[in-house]
């Protein structure tokens, strides 16, 4: 049974995606900074499938010895993971602020870094060839005003999954990213309805990304229908781009 870890567990796409996966017989090992009830609901209902681990990822420096020793050790192997937490820096670039600028980097690039260079050495180890997807944003390849630190942030992990597609893909181990359009989300509900309707407008669909249309997409780059794609972006954006 495959193993896949995904960080932001807790609501969102990566609640959806930890449900999808467990339908489809995936064993799933979920962090976040809080337990939410949705995430407690799930730990019912999949009992020995789904697995928890509260952590802060602003905490980098402690990413090995707390997820990687304490939680998932080299004896578990893992066929996925799923690189979806992030801070959401949502202000003009005149307003900028360094501390919270390298909170959401430590959140955004710098602890998923971290993460995949433990999560790729457990894949050699355990001789596995993994797939790796990254949650991204249209944000990065489409102007949106407030939105170009959160861009730049998630433009890094573009760049990232790119080339460790290249770096890994004799050992096929996969990296691809789901580029996500604008959803109806926590992140997004401090929008006004007016401001959401203006962003829903540049889309050809004239509406909101669908979570669960996300969350499929994951399933599909996480399984072995994916095999022949790497290094990708996928849109899924509702048609903005």
């Amino acid at each position: 049974m495959k193993n896949i870890l995904i960080t932001g567990v807790s609501r969102g796409v990566g609640i959806h995606t930890a449900s999808i996966l467990l339908e489809n017989g995936y064993n799933v090992y979920g962090i976040s900074r809080e337990m939410s009830n949705t995430v407690k609901n799930l730990l019912n209902r999949f009992t020995n499938k789904f697995y928890y681990y509260s952590y802060d990822l602003e905490n980098v420096s402690d990413i090995n010895k707390k997820i990687f020793k304490e939680f998932l050790p080299l004896d578990i192997p893992i066929h996925g993971f799923v690189n979806n937490a992030a801070y959401a820096y949502d202000d003009l670039i005149t307003n900028a602020n360094y501390n919270i600028l390298k909170k959401s980097f430590d959140i955004n690039v710098f602890s998923p870094v971290i993460i995949i260079k433990y999560v790729i050495r457990n894949m050699l180890f355990n001789n596995i060839c993994g797939s790796i997807v990254h949650v991204s944003s249209i944000s990065v390849h489409t102007g949106y005003k407030g939105l170009s630190m959160y861009a730049a942030s998630k433009g890094a992990i573009e760049a990232l999954s790119k080339n460790i597609a290249r770096e890994w893909g004799e050992k096929g181990i996969r990296s691809n990213c789901v580029v996500a359009g604008f959803m109806n989300t926590d992140m997004s509900a401090k929008l006004s309805p007016e401001q959401k309707d203006r962003i829903y407008q540049r889309t050809a669909l004239k509406k909101a990304t669908e979570i669960s249309a996300v969350a499929e997409t994951i399933l599909f780059l996480l399984s072995d229908k994916s095999s022949s794609i790497t290094g990708q972006n996928i849109f899924v954006d509702s048609g903005t781009i």
